[in-house]
């Protein structure tokens, strides 16, 4: 495996909001964190197959509230 140093400009607010959501104190992690999400999230696909799949959900959900 390859390691590369990478780096970004954010502002101080988008990196405090960053750590907040992550749940993580360092920028470092904060930032491996958000991008292994990123990596692995299947909303990031914008595809019709990602819409199709994301209306199901909400679909299912909305039949579950009114069984309930």
């Amino acid at each position: 495996m390859k390691i590369v140093h990478a780096q970004t400009v954010l502002t101080q607010d988008q990196l405090e909001e960053l750590k907040k959501k992550t749940k993580e104190p360092s920028t470092k992690d904060a930032l491996s964190t958000a991008v292994q999400h990123y990596l692995e999230c299947e909303y990031t696909e914008m595809s019709d197959e990602m819409w199709t799949h994301k209306l199901e959900k909400v679909v299912q959900k909305k039949q579950q509230k009114s069984i309930n």
